[in-house]
């Protein structure tokens, strides 16, 4: 099958290998489907029939990983976690067992590093490349092909799973080696969760003081439009505090949002004193104000 280049640009267009997905739940689903409606060459496998069924127009339902592995030179793995990846990939009905040498295998299951690296080196006994591909987007992204794509592998591997990655992502970022694009997606949920905690804890302060949470909902999403969320501060190459040559506007810049921080949570955390909330998220926050706007111990006067 051929796609387009997406750039616009003129040139051949890109040739998307035969393609497998194992795991059918809400990320797998949405995988599959853009893969079909592209008419990529689709095999599909799920261990709840009911799952696969829907896909018999568009694809091949296998019978089993390893009979998926041999029709296809690219495998998305989507599955749950470790021993659900691990079951897929090894064993007599396995996708080890029945790919061809040059086959690669792409985890988008969110698991440990050490598993994904594990893996590597098993598939490569069996002439089967790993790549892992953290997502992030959730299941309506992943139904709209507009997945964010975090990927680890050397850059021929990304490069040769790029055109299936095209098909369901809006954007593809190669991370680094093995290992590289879970650990972003590790990352980029820790801000989510993260942002979570604050949204409740905030929500807690707001209902002791008598708020509408609705109204405080839509306050806060329509400030972050202009203001930016969580990323805001995610510009430079390092999470280290600015060095001693670092341009000086910048660094007064986030002197003066630091020490705004702190005032502002030093009243955040007076009311929830005198509400009686505990706050321990916003503590911490103010503790650690000075290392959010870069300014450790290399920006001590």
């Amino acid at each position: 099958m051929t796609h387009s280049d997406s750039s616009g640009e003129a040139g051949p267009p890109t040739v998307v290998p035969s393609t497998g997905v194992i795991g059918l739940g809400d990320i797998g689903r949405g995988l599959a489907e853009n893969l079909g409606r592209a008419g990529v060459t689709l095999s599909v496998f799920d261990i709840r029939a009911e799952a696969a069924e829907p896909f018999a127009p568009l694809a091949h339902l296998a019978s089993s990983p390893a009979d998926l592995a041999g029709r296809c030179d690219v495998i998305m793995v989507a599955v749950v976690n470790d021993a659900q990846v691990r079951g897929v990939l090894e064993g007599d009905d396995g996708v080890f067992a029945g790919a061809r040498p040059g086959t690669t295998v792409v985890i988008v299951s969110t698991i440990s590093t050490s598993t994904v690296r594990a893996l590597h080196a098993e598939g490569a006994a069996h002439g089967v490349t790993i790549v892992d591909c953290g997502v992030s987007g959730g299941p309506s992204a992943a139904a709209s092909g507009e997945l964010v794509a975090m990927v680890g592998g050397s850059a021929d591997d990304v490069e040769r799973v790029r055109p299936v990655l095209d098909v369901i992502s809006c954007l593809v970022l190669h991370m680094g080696p093995h290992g590289a694009g879970l650990s972003a997606k590790l990352a980029r949920n820790l801000v989510q969760y993260g942002s979570w905690l604050a949204a409740f804890e905030a929500q807690q302060l707001a209902e002791a003081a008598g708020i509408d949470l609705l109204k405080l909902g839509q306050a806060i999403k329509e400030s972050d439009k202009r203001i930016g969320g969580a990323s805001t501060l995610m510009f430079r190459t390092t999470a280290a505090p600015w060095p001693a040559d670092a341009d000086p506007g910048i660094v007064g810049a986030m002197r003066a949002g630091s020490l705004l921080a702190h005032k502002d949570l030093a009243a955040a955390l007076a009311l929830g004193d005198e509400l009686g909330v505990p706050l321990p998220l916003a503590t911490l926050t103010e503790q650690r104000c000075d290392d959010i706007f870069g300014l450790g111990k290399a920006d001590a006067q």
